[in-house]
């Protein structure tokens, strides 16, 4: 490895690492719950615009990795959601590279130069990953709640999570395009978001 490939591994390891620390902290002490029947929780976080801003700024597999790690991390130490901590490793996982593929991928975001460009690339992005969670959150965590952990209370829990989870996609996409439009100037002319 050259010097150059291995300076931009260790930005986008130690970026990883504060977006992992950032949704941590973004969803376990900036959130909203509201409890459920059967014990269980839904929660009204903006987690998933860390993970969807770091998809915006590193990439997919970074970005979704540092939100997944995160965001699980949160759920471990929850008494709540620690059952759920590998269906949400999965999910955050999906925002992030559902995210960076249509963003940076197909959208080319981090050649454009235009402002509009720039805006409409990251809402679709931001939209294509949040709208897959929208979709698989309560679908998922049907399953998931009903057949392995045998919670008979799934059915009265998932019209909550699908209402939540699609509050929580509103939330995030004003929220991440909102500051990936701020910060990109200064993170682009800092060398620190990568030109594909």
């Amino acid at each position: 490895m050259t010097k150059t490939a291995n300076k931009d591994l260790l930005i986008k390891v130690v970026s990883t690492g504060m977006l992992a620390a950032l949704s941590y902290v973004v969803f376990t002490f900036l959130q909203i719950r509201i409890p459920l029947a059967g014990g269980d929780a839904v929660s009204i976080h903006l987690g998933n615009a860390v993970c969807v801003l770091g998809a915006l700024i590193l990439g997919g597999v970074w970005g979704g990795l540092g939100g997944a790690i995160g965001m699980t991390i949160g759920d471990l130490f929850d008494p709540i959601y620690i059952v759920y901590a590998p269906k949400t490793f999965i999910l955050k996982l999906c925002i992030g590279l559902i995210t960076g593929w249509v963003a940076r991928d197909l959208g080319r975001l981090g050649q454009q130069t235009d402002k509009k460009s720039i805006l409409s690339r990251a809402v679709w992005g931001t939209v294509a990953g949040l709208a897959f969670n929208v979709i698989f959150d309560p679908l998922l965590g049907y399953f998931y709640k009903r057949f392995l952990l045998g919670k008979p209370a799934a059915e009265l829990t998932i019209a909550w999570n699908f209402s939540v989870t699609a509050l929580n996609a509103v939330i995030s996409t004003i929220v991440a395009v909102a500051v990936y439009m701020a910060v990109r100037p200064a993170l682009r002319k800092s060398g620190l978001i990568p030109e594909a």
